[in-house]
């Protein structure tokens, strides 16, 4: 949560609604936990400026044999949001929600990699924790803001 905090007031106020990047994507997740778990669904972020990204994951799954919603809010740092044609890796973290039988709240920490993060779309994969070991992969895609004449 304190993550999530810090990247917002990090946004500042002048000029970023030019800047945001909008993304959308689909993607699964497997816990590794006692019971396992996996949920697939959707992925909605935006990034401000390049190197953050505030993301919403939500999906439907099963543990152990139930049915169960699982939804998270992540803050991502880029380490190379500008790279085309090359993956990229990002860190983060944030809150998870898994409702079902039980409901249970989780942090999550976790590792990344994308394809070309400065592209119109592309895989990525997550590693980390989060109610146990936890990995996503999904596609993801991007909307950039458009250039001025000026900016070029």
């Amino acid at each position: 949560m304190g993550l999530v905090v810090v990247s917002i007031s990090l946004l500042g106020v002048g000029g970023i609604a030019a800047q945001v990047v909008h993304e959308v994507g689909v993607q699964a997740t497997w816990t590794r936990a006692v019971p396992e778990g996996w949920v697939a669904g959707f992925y909605g972020a935006i990034r401000i400026p390049d190197r953050l990204r505030i993301a919403g994951q939500l999906g439907l799954g099963g543990v152990g044999g139930a049915t169960v919603v699982r939804g998270e809010l992540l803050s991502h740092f880029l380490l190379s949001p500008g790279r085309r044609g090359r993956p990229g890796f990002y860190a983060g973290g944030g809150l998870a929600l898994v409702t079902g039988k039980n409901t249970a709240g989780f942090g999550v920490l976790l590792a990344g990699l994308e394809q070309s993060p400065r592209g119109g779309g592309g895989w990525s994969i997550e590693a980390g924790f989060g109610g146990g070991f936890r990995v996503t992969m999904g596609y993801r895609w991007r909307w950039f803001p458009r250039t001025s004449p000026t900016e070029l």
